[in-house]
This record gives structure tokens, C-alpha cells and sequence, in this order.
């Protein structure tokens, strides 16, 4: 995986989302935030990943076991998945190749093969989270049993084809609605919990406490881990290419410019709920002496005795509903350009969406037949395991590409930034890797 060789062209002549490339118009003219409102969606689109129901358990966990200690760690992941995906979105937008097709034309075929099954692999860890996620949600607010639940999240795939045949902006409009609805449940909980600003704003500050309790910087590992999702960059570096710039120097650098503020704003939205997750935990189950609290069932059966307002665990379920329903789209999608760019082969929506769906619903049947649901919070585990073992293999290309002047050109990143990305992939292989052993002897 580390030579490159010679840029190839794709072959096929396919850009990257075939007729979705450059069917977007943005304004040529007119105000600052009128051109950058016609680049607004492609990162909340990638925000959800940030937010969806695999880094739920860890938010938790890491709230109701440190109160807010480890809020310093949620932001430390969320900068350096800011900085990731600037990088994704400039690869995307200078070279109008998406990660995948990048790795298939620099990289020898035996090398895209297995770059590309190992990214297969983590959409479908991604989406066994979201499975198990939905399917908890359905329980805890209509009361359908687990494997039922992850039967009925197949049906999400009529969704999915119907926003698609109404364009990319519907696609956005229905995730950041989703978003929206994530927001409003987690801001009101926040103030029902009405936690000390004191202490929120100290937890921030990073504590030797992190580094020092063995149990501490597990669990700021498993939230680096589940944060920075791999999948997100290859889709990242795929939709900013939608918008209709102009595929010119000056056109594609406003596009960056643009695009990088895009993701920078919503990924500040990221950070907030996830944040929310950890503060609720703390200001809740920590405060109240529950430091036992990990699943997210548990936490859902406590929100409204220890907070007193039967509201709590009603909204808590439908931001997780909101959430797993969210990170259905874009998994798709992902899937969708992850496939296409390393083999050019392009199976029919549907037939994707029930491929990846029906390989992640088995395992949570199964599994809750044998096991229960206790079973299911380790699978849900087990996912953010495999989806961090993948990290390097998204990460560590997308930093040799951007940082190769012959396939960047003018748009090579500065060697500050360099530098800085280097560093930022380096503590997210160390911490996955030590992530992957301890939960494996843990276990």
C-alpha cells in the first residue's frame, strides 16, 4: 500500500456518481452566502457518521463512568476529523477522482482489491451498528422486538430510491431534517438535565486523569475509534464533486474554500451532539452514582426516573431512531462509490442497499436469538472494532495522495499541513491498533 505508481486515468471515463456529478447548480454570483448556501449538505452528510449509533455506547459509557472528563477527547476526534475530511474534500475537487478511484488508478490491482475489500467490510460493520441501532430505537418506542426491528430497517430501502429519483438535494434536505430532529432532542434533554457550565466547559480541558486511568483512555480510544468513521472519506471525496463549479483553477479553489467551511460547520454540529451524549451521561447517571450505566437501553430506562420528566427517554429514542435512520443514506451511498470506484461496477440501488443490509441483519438475528439482547450490545461493539482496524487503510492513502504534487498539482497541500496530517494518522493507527488489543484480551 505504500508505492504509488503512475497516475492512470479511469478507464471507464465514469466521474465519480455518474449523472449526480455537477447536477447541482451554484451561483456564479451574488453574495457570500448565497454561493455558499449552493455548497451547504455534502457535510452533513458526512456528519452523520460523526453521531450514529455506534458512538452512542462509548458517548455514554465514557459520561456515566468520568462525568465530564473525557469531553476533551470528543473534541481532540472531532478536529481531527475536520482536518481528515478538508483533506478528502480537496482530493475530490483538485483531481475529480473520489478516494476509491484514486486508489484504484495509483495503486497496483492486488493492492485495490484488498483496499477494497476491507473498506467493503467496514460499511458493513457501519451497518450493522445502524441495524442494531434502529432496531433498539423501534423497541424502546413501539415496543418491537429486536429481531423484528432489524427485519423492518430492510424496508429502509425505498426510502433511499425515492430521494435519489428526486435528486441530490432531496438527499441532503431529508439528512439535515434528520439532523435537525437529532439537535432539537439532545438541546432540550440538555436543559432538562441542566448540567454545571462550570464543569462542562472544564471537562474540555484535557486531564492527565485520560492518560493515567487505564479505563479512562480505553474508552477515549473507543471514542477516537467509533469518531472518525473510514467510509466517510471515501464519501466525502465523492459528493462535493455534485455541485456544478467550474472545473477550472479559480472555480475549483472557491469550491474548496467553500466546501471546507461546509464540512468545518457541520461537523461543529457533530461535535455538539456528541458532546450532548457524554454531558446527559454525566450530568444524569454520573451524578446520581450510576457509574455502571454502558448500554443504551440502560440508559434510556434511567433518563426519566433520574431526571423526573418521562419527556427524557421519549426524545432520547427518537434522536436514536433519527440517527440510525440517517445513517442508513449514507451508507448507502457510500457503498455505492466505494464499489463503483475500485471495480466500476454498478449494481442497481435497491440491489445494494439489500446486499449490505441483509449481510447486517443476519448476524443481529442471530445473535439475539442465541444471546438476547445483551448480545447485541457486544456485536454493536464488535462493529466499531472492524471499523477501526479499516481507519489506517482510508486514512494513510488519503494523506499520500494529497501530499503527492504530481497527482495534486497547485492544490498539493502546504507541508505545515502535511506535517499535521501525518501526525493526526499516526495517533489514529496507534490508538485503533491498541483499541483492537485490548478488546480483543478484554474479551
Amino acid at each position: 500500500m505504500d508505492r504509488l505508481r503512475p497516475p492512470a486515468p479511469d478507464a471507464s471515463g465514469a466521474p465519480s456518481l455518474g449523472a449526480l456529478n455537477g447536477s447541482v447548480p451554484v451561483a456564479v454570483g451574488g453574495s457570500w452566502l448565497r454561493r455558499l448556501f449552493a455548497f451547504l449538505g455534502p457535510g452533513y452528510m458526512v456528519s452523520v457518521g460523526y453521531m450514529d449509533p455506534g458512538n452512542w455506547a462509548t458517548d455514554i459509557a465514557g459520561g456515566a463512568q468520568f462525568g465530564y472528563t473525557l469531553l476533551a477527547v470528543i473534541l481532540l476526534s472531532n478536529l481531527m476529523a475536520i482536518v481528515l475530511q478538508a483533506l478528502a474534500a480537496r482530493l475530490g475537487i483538485a483531481t475529480g477522482l473520489d478516494l476509491a478511484q484514486a486508489c484504484r488508478a495509483r495503486y497496483p490491482k492486488p493492492v485495490g482489491i484488498a483496499l477494497w475489500l476491507i473498506c467493503e467490510a467496514a460499511i458493513i460493520a457501519c451497518d450493522l451498528a445502524e441495524v442494531i441501532g434502529t432496531a433498539i430505537a423501534l423497541k424502546l418506542l413501539f415496543g418491537i422486538p429486536l429481531t423484528l426491528g432489524a427485519i423492518i430497517t430492510a424496508l429502509d430501502v425505498f426510502v433511499v430510491l425515492l430521494l435519489l429519483r428526486k435528486g441530490f438535494r432531496a438527499l441532503e434536505a431529508f439528512v439535515i431534517g434528520l439532523l435537525t430532529i437529532i439537535f432539537v432532542c439532545f438541546a432540550v434533554q440538555i436543559a432538562l438535565a441542566a448540567p454545571p457550565v462550570q464543569a462542562v466547559l472544564g471537562g474540555f480541558v484535557p486531564s492527565r486523569e485520560i492518560v493515567t486511568n487505564p479505563a479512562a483512555l480505553y474508552i477515549a480510544i473507543g471514542i477516537i475509534g467509533a469518531t472518525v468513521m473510514p467510509h466517510n472519506l471515501y464519501l466525502h471525496s465523492a459528493i462535493v464533486q455534485t455541485r456544478a463549479y467550474p472545473r477550472t483553477e479559480p472555480g475549483r479553489r472557491e469550491a474548496l474554500r467553500f466546501a471546507v467551511a461546509d464540512s468545518t460547520i457541520a461537523l461543529m454540529l457533530a461535535l455538539f451532539v456528541n458532546a450532548a451524549i457524554l454531558i446527559l451521561a454525566a450530568a444524569v447517571f454520573h451524578a446520581g452514582g450510576r457509574t455502571d450505566v454502558e448500554e443504551i437501553e440502560q440508559a434510556h430506562e434511567l433518563l426519566s426516573p433520574l431526571l423526573g420528566v418521562g419527556l427524557a427517554s421519549t426524545l432520547f429514542a427518537v434522536a436514536l431512531l433519527a440517527s440510525g435512520l440517517n445513517s442508513t443514506v449514507t451508507a448507502t451511498l457510500a457503498g455505492q462509490i466505494v464499489m463503483e470506484g475500485f471495480l466500476r461496477l454498478r449494481l442497481p440501488d435497491w440491489a445494494r442497499r439489500l446486499v449490505t443490509r441483509g449481510i447486517a441483519i443476519v448476524p443481529v438475528v442471530i445473535v439475539t436469538a442465541l444471546y438476547g439482547d445483551q448480545g447485541t450490545a457486544k456485536l454493536l461493539v464488535l462493529s466499531q472494532v472492524v471499523l477501526s482496524m479499516q481507519l489506517p487503510f482510508a486514512v494513510i492513502p488519503l494523506v499520500r495522495f494529497v501530499s503527492d504534487r504530481g497527482l495534486m498539482g497547485s492544490f498539493v497541500i502546504p507541508r505545515w499541513l502535511g506535517l499535521l496530517s501525518w501526525l493526526i494518522a499516526g495517533v489514529i493507527v496507534v490508538l485503533n491498533v491498541k483499541l483492537l488489543i485490548d478488546t480483543v484480551f478484554r474479551s
